[in-house]
């Protein structure tokens, strides 16, 4: 049986940021490109996949249902079946550490006229789904999670759905996505009133392949029994992968260097917003529409950064960005605060706890709340990091290296590869003084 070893970084000081690069494939474009195509009439090519940990859960699980997957590297083809064509799985879907693929999916199997159970590794089977299993039993659907309200999840198919008029407690994409899903299995509508705008790339997608959405103001309608037709998905990179090296380039003097083919969307740019409302030097060029998602080449120039207030407005658009956020913000000159984004602590990790430990271990002062911080800027000086096995805040301490006085220690950082396989090789190629080695190796 393989053994999987635990890896962790060793930043040096002094790297400089140049070039043109291309990070990975968004992974939430990429989870539902293999949802939507799997349940869709027809084939689906996805160009640009992101071939990390989490989406090729996403394939498995779907391959376990009986469709038919060509892949071959960034490229994908799937052969869809149809709202009723997929098959029953013989074990558990096992999702891995994907939070995505746990909450999306079920939505979608809620709707199915067979059971199947939802699994996951031991960081995604203590992260809540309560906020999913509760509306799609007002739905009508037969299922349930943990006494603790995580996974597993049960399903029990063969249940007609009903439509449900429906107030987002919390600020998901990840809820109201599942919602949207289970719609298409409903009789009548579903609607979805948000408080906040949240990431829309599902809305984008389903309207991609078909599906017709009724939208106004904050509000999301979709009538069951919407077929989707097979199209064609290109996948930009993935601006939360995008967004350690615009800090990295931010914080490291003489840097220079343009991010290709970044997705924009605007529930999802806000890591650029605040980070110019910092100081940053960021300039949007050649920018376009793919697969119905706004896409632009990034620059990035090093600039002296200040700290900010962070608007309440703008942290639904960086949420995932705040370990690299705070990068940023133990770099710059005053004391930067975030406040409402209570999720950081329900991610991977507790984040809000994890990045204040980080920051603490390399010398930079933070007062945490409930929900966030306040980060007061200074001298990085290095010093060992606990990741706690998150892929986002082991990538965000390797940037601070840039900035550091002495090495930086990441540890624990296997996970990476759930959203960035070949960060250490792209963040390298373009100048970061990062290696990495098995504890006790070096």
């Amino acid at each position: 049986m393989p053994v999987t070893h635990a890896t962790d970084y060793i930043i040096a000081p002094g790297g400089v940021l140049h070039g043109r690069i291309r990070v990975p494939g968004d992974k939430s474009i990429s989870h539902r490109a293999v949802m939507l195509g799997a349940i869709a009439n027809g084939q689906t090519r996805i160009r640009g996949f992101l071939q990390g940990e989490d989406t090729l859960a996403t394939m498995a699980a779907f391959r376990a249902m009986g469709i038919a997957i060509e892949h071959n590297g960034e490229d994908v083809t799937i052969h869809g079946a149809g709202l009723y064509g997929l098959k029953p799985p013989a074990h558990p879907l096992d999702l891995k550490n994907s939070g995505t693929s746990a909450r999306l999916l079920s939505g979608l199997l809620a709707g199915q006229k067979f059971d199947c159970e939802i699994i996951g590794d031991d960081s995604l089977m203590k992260r809540p789904m309560r906020r999913v299993v509760d509306p799609l039993k007002k739905m009508n659907a037969d299922i349930s999670c943990s006494e603790q309200g995580t996974l597993p999840i049960k399903i029990r198919g063969r249940r007609r759905l009903r439509g449900i008029d429906y107030t987002l407690p919390v600020v998901s994409a990840q809820l109201k996505s599942c919602l949207l899903l289970a719609g298409l299995y409903a009789e009548g509508k579903t609607c979805v009133h948000e408080t906040v705008a949240t990431r829309d790339h599902t809305e984008r997608m389903l309207e991609h392949f078909g599906c017709v959405l009724d939208k106004k103001n904050n509000t999301l309608c979709i009538s069951g029994g919407n077929e989707l037709k097979a199209s064609e998905i290109i996948v930009p990179a993935d601006i939360s992968s995008a967004a350690f090296f615009m800090i990295g380039a931010c914080i490291a003097e003489g840097s220079d260097i343009t991010l290709e083919n970044v997705g924009i969307n605007p529930a999802r740019d806000g890591v650029i917003r605040i980070l110019l409302s910092m100081g940053a030097n960021i300039t949007l060029n050649n920018q376009r529409m793919l697969s119905g998602e706004p896409v632009a080449d990034v620059r990035l120039r090093a600039s002296p950064l200040h700290g900010i207030d962070i608007p309440a407005e703008r942290v639904p658009g960086a949420i995932d960005e705040f370990p690299a956020i705070m990068i940023a913000a133990a770099a710059a000159n005053g004391k930067t605060v975030l406040r409402g984004a209570t999720e950081l602590r329900v991610k991977e990790s507790d984040r809000i706890a994890a990045i204040a430990e980080g920051l603490q271990a390399i010398g930079i002062p933070v007062v945490t709340h409930d929900d966030g911080m306040e980060v007061t800027g200074g001298r990085i000086q290095g010093g060992t990091v606990n990741s706690h096995a998150d892929h986002r805040i082991a990538m965000a301490f390797a940037m601070a290296g840039l900035k550091s006085e002495t090495p930086i220690r990441v540890e624990d950082c296997t996970n990476v590869n759930t959203s960035f396989p070949g960060f250490i090789e792209l963040a390298q190629s373009a100048g970061l003084n990062i290696r990495q080695v098995v504890p006790g190796a070096g």
